[in-house]
This record gives structure tokens, sequence and C-alpha cells, in this order.
């Protein structure tokens, strides 16, 4: 886990804000740490940062980088975070069931026609038959946490084949991607930039896509301390603004393809600088130009997704029946898909 700040105030610059700003911020070098992963998936808030969109909202943003999602739901209820982008787990709900967390908003969404997260199988495993999500029986899925996204994942393919798999929690993405690489696990399922790049070198093989299994998918969301949604709300609400206009930016330069040619190699630029930052740009390129899925526009949540995600939950007894969505998400900083 390591930090990154920038500061001093730079010019409002375009993008359409998730809420209206008139004038001057209210806020002024409010200081606020963002969780997030060196994943392409949290780009909005590093194109935020780096075209002045928190800035010009007087917010002096500090970030701090994880290896996986629940270490950094931890930090957002201790204080040590105050906003990041995270996918639903177990950790995530029972954090909000105790008041500690909120979701405000969504972010990666798996969506018809973009080419989303892909079903991994190691190179071992392959070639003993696994070529297809239909041959997942018995097979060891890797996962970080018990009742992570990947957990969430890997039972809904499992359930759609219908097949039996054993889940093996190693922590940390990079773990899983040493493991599947070695043969120790035989399948997992991730966002396109890791996944595109590990088959292109050779190390894994892609058998399937997550979307075919889990359509219109709320990958990731946005979220804060129960404190901060409830008793922070020009800051909440500068933070979404800002973010969600890193969100349009991205979009347009990588996934709708609206900015051009120069558009999309300034954004490529921009990510490098926080994605496949050891290696050099000509080898990170393709992959971050790979890792381009919908964030939503406006920090819209899809709520059918997360009552979904949370029915699983409670049907493996990772929470509690008697949580409601009402729990883990306050609906008011942001619109419902």
């Amino acid at each position: 886990m390591n930090t990154f700040t920038r500061r001093g105030a730079l010019g409002l610059v375009g993008g359409a804000a998730a809420l209206p700003m008139l004038g001057s911020p209210a806020l002024a070098n409010e200081k606020m740490t963002v969780g997030a992963l060196r994943f392409t998936s949290h780009a909005a808030s590093f194109v935020a940062f780096e075209r002045g969109y928190f800035a010009a909202e007087g917010l002096d943003v500090e970030f701090k980088f994880f290896q996986a999602a629940q270490p950094m739901a931890v930090a957002i209820a201790s204080g040590d975070a105050d906003y990041a982008v995270t996918a639903i787990s177990g950790g995530l709900v029972s954090l909000a069931e105790k008041g500690a967390t909120k979701v405000i908003g969504g972010a990666l969404s798996e969506e018809k026609g973009i080419d989303g997260q892909k079903i991994l199988a190691s190179n071992a495993a392959f070639e003993a038959g696994l070529t297809s999500p239909a041959a997942l029986a018995g097979k060891n899925f890797a996962v970080t946490q018990v009742g992570s996204s990947f957990h969430y994942m890997g039972a809904k393919i499992a359930e759609a084949e219908g097949v039996a798999v054993k889940y093996k929690p190693l922590q940390k993405v990079g773990a899983i991607i040493g493991a599947l690489k070695s043969g120790q696990v035989d399948a997992w399922s991730i966002v396109p930039h890791i996944a595109k790049g590990l088959a292109g070198a050779g190390a894994v093989q892609i058998i399937g896509n997550v979307a075919d299994y889990i359509p219109n998918y709320q990958v990731t969301t946005v979220f804060t301390s129960a404190a901060n949604a409830a008793n922070e709300r020009a800051k909440t609400e500068a933070f979404l603004r800002a973010f969600s206009k890193g969100a349009d930016d991205f979009n347009a330069a990588l996934v709708d393809k609206t900015a051009g040619d120069d558009g999309a190699t300034e954004m490529v630029k921009l990510i490098h600088k926080y994605v496949y930052a050891d290696r050099p740009y000509e080898k990170a390129e393709k992959s971050i130009r790979n890792g381009a899925m919908r964030i939503n526009k406006n920090a819209g949540l899809n709520m059918e997704s997360v009552q979904d995600q949370l029915g699983w939950m409670k049907s493996e007894g990772l929470i509690k029946d008697s949580i409601t969505s009402d729990v883990l998400v306050d609906p008011s900083y942001a619109p419902v898909i």
C-alpha cells in the first residue's frame, strides 16, 4: 500500500458533472484520501486528479493504493481513507451493517457490446481439458477472500453451468496471478487489462466472458464512510462531481472512442502513470486499452445487480437474511440505473 499526492489549485476543465456547481467551489483545500487499486477500472479517480477536477472542487487529494477490495473497505471504515471504488463483498456489507460504510454510487459495469471481464484457466488445467466454463466441475477457482467479487463471479458461473467448484482464497491479486501461472489454481475471472495481458504472454488461457453469465453486472461501486455520507454532504457531492467528470473523459476516450486518436493516446498516457507504471509505455499501452470497460455516467448505480449480489451472499450464509439494500446504499447521491 502506498500513497501519491498532488497539490495546488488547477483551473476547471471540461466534462459533464454529476451534480451542478455554480461559481467558486464551496470547499477550499479540503484534504481527502482516495483509495484505489492500480487497475484501469479505477481510472475515473486518476483522470479527475490529473485534469484538475478534484482541485477545482476545492479538494486536496492523496491516493492510497491497495492490492484487494476488502482492506480498502476496512480503511474507509477506520478513517484511513475517505472515498474509494470497490466491488461489493461480504466484508463491505458487514461494515455497512455495523454503520461504518455506505455505497454512494456505481462505477465499473459489464455492458453488452463492451469487451469485459474474462474467465481464465491455467495452462495446465487447459491442457487437461478445462477449455470452457462447462468443464469447471471440481476445479480450484481463485478468489481473494470468501465473499469477494471473485467468489460471486465464480459461483454465478458454476451455477449457470450446473457444476461445483472449490474456492481458494489467496488474499491478493498478485498472489492469484502467480498461482494461476504455476498451475496451483485452475481458474479465475478478472478485468480485461489483466486477463488479456496474461493470455497474450502465453501465461494463461481465456475460456469465457463474465458478461455471458452475469449481464449488466455492477462490478464496482463508489463508497465512503457512513459518517461522510450522513454528515459531509458538500464534500461527498464534490467528490462525486469530480469523479464523474473523470469517468466521462475516460469513457469518451477509450470506451465510446469519441475523443479521437489523439484523445485516446493522451488518456492511455495519463493512466500509465498509475497502471503498469513499472513497464515501458510501449509494453503497457495495449493492456491499458484492453482494459476499457464502461464507468457509469454520473456514478449511476445498478440496483438490480446490487440486489442480486446481496441475495447471493444471503444464500451462501455470508450475510444476515435481514440485511436490505438500505443498509448498504445511500441512494440520495447518485441516480439508480
